[in-house]
């Protein structure tokens, strides 16, 4: 068992030790996993999340607005803004601006000027 558990090490190092070549990174993912909680707990009971299609779309969903919080983006307002933009844009449109990283930036300048 300990030789299984070194063997894991010495194959992982390179991704082990990755946060002592760029100090952006965290030494845990606390922050993600405390993050996702909420959504690991409720997932059972939520609407759709009971198909592989589903539980994806709820990913996808939850994804956006954890997106939104680290953005400082409320993410009601933004929600509202994509669900109001997108049925003006065509189907093949490059929707990229709408992502909530994007919005902010955007929800900055206008602040500023």
């Amino acid at each position: 068992m300990l030789g299984e558990a070194i063997g894991y090490c010495r194959r992982q190092w390179q991704y082990l030790i990755r946060y002592v070549d760029d100090g952006r990174l965290p030494l845990d993912n606390n922050v993600i996993e405390r993050d996702i909680r909420p959504f690991a707990t409720a997932r059972k009971s939520w609407l759709f999340s009971d198909t592989v299609a589903g539980a994806k779309a709820s990913a996808v969903v939850y994804s956006l607005m954890l997106t939104c919080r680290a953005c400082g983006v409320e993410p009601r307002a933004w929600l509202l803004h994509v669900l109001t933009e997108l049925p003006q844009r065509a189907a093949d449109a490059d929707i990229s601006d709408l992502l909530p990283f994007n919005y902010a930036k955007r929800q900055a300048e206008a602040s500023v000027s």
